[in-house]
């Protein structure tokens, strides 16, 4: 789900009570340019096609089972203590993220922590409907470790895991290109989706506005 000089309106409301592993990551990108080829198909000069405005393709970044604070919770504000500084536009408004109480006084179990670029490949967290649905608690939104926690991984290479990652989060000296397109596009810091559960359900919600039909296919290698 803000950002930049270029930016287009925010709506909505999102409850701000921690980092919600359901709430997806979405980076919208608004574009007057012309697409090139993709694939095999021909590329399409975006002149072609009439538009009430400028705005010819829209590109949605959609961050799979992490929530918008894990990326994006103290943007445009960066610690710059690892030798990869970030200096925003002058004027970046601040996203609606991770306030000075959420960071210190946190309803959940744990206070959300800064993950350095060392730390860059994390644990998957849980993001089941039924979990989901737990952590919200009623929307207390205080749930989260105990029902989406996942803070001990294996992987090639070995993922960084510790309690209370689900509430922990990067800045731009980690995703330094998501907070670069930050700068010049539009970013969700206010949207909610309105089902739990994991990322194609979440993809299609976001896409459609809901989910009927949708069926999961036998896997076939």
């Amino acid at each position: 789900m803000s950002t930049g000089t270029t930016r287009t309106p925010r709506g909505g409301r999102r409850l701000r009570s921690m980092a919600a592993v359901g709430s997806a990551a979405a980076l919208v990108l608004l574009s007057g340019c012309s697409i090139g080829q993709a694939n095999s198909a021909p590329s399409q000069d975006a002149t072609a096609y009439h538009t009430t405005t400028p705005i010819k393709h829209t590109v949605v970044i959609f961050g799979e089972n992490v929530s918008f604070d894990h990326y994006f919770g103290t943007y445009p504000k960066a610690a710059n203590a690892d030798g990869t500084p970030f200096t925003p536009v002058p004027n970046t408004p601040k996203v609606n993220g991770l306030t000075p109480d959420l960071l210190t006084k946190n309803p959940n179990a744990y206070n959300p922590k800064r993950l350095g670029p060392s730390q860059a490949m994390t644990c998957d967290q849980e993001h089941g409907y039924k979990q989901e649905q737990q952590a919200f608690n009623g929307g207390a939104m205080d749930k989260f470790v105990e029902n989406t926690e996942q803070d001990k991984c294996t992987g090639q290479p070995v993922l960084f895991g510790e309690p209370g990652l689900v509430m922990d989060y990067y800045d731009g000296n980690t995703v330094t290109g998501l907070w670069n397109y930050a700068q010049y596009y539009a970013m969700s810091d206010n949207s909610y989706n309105t089902v739990f559960g994991p990322s194609t359900p979440g993809a299609l919600n976001l896409i459609s506005g809901q989910t009927h039909g949708a069926r999961s296919e036998p896997h076939h290698p």
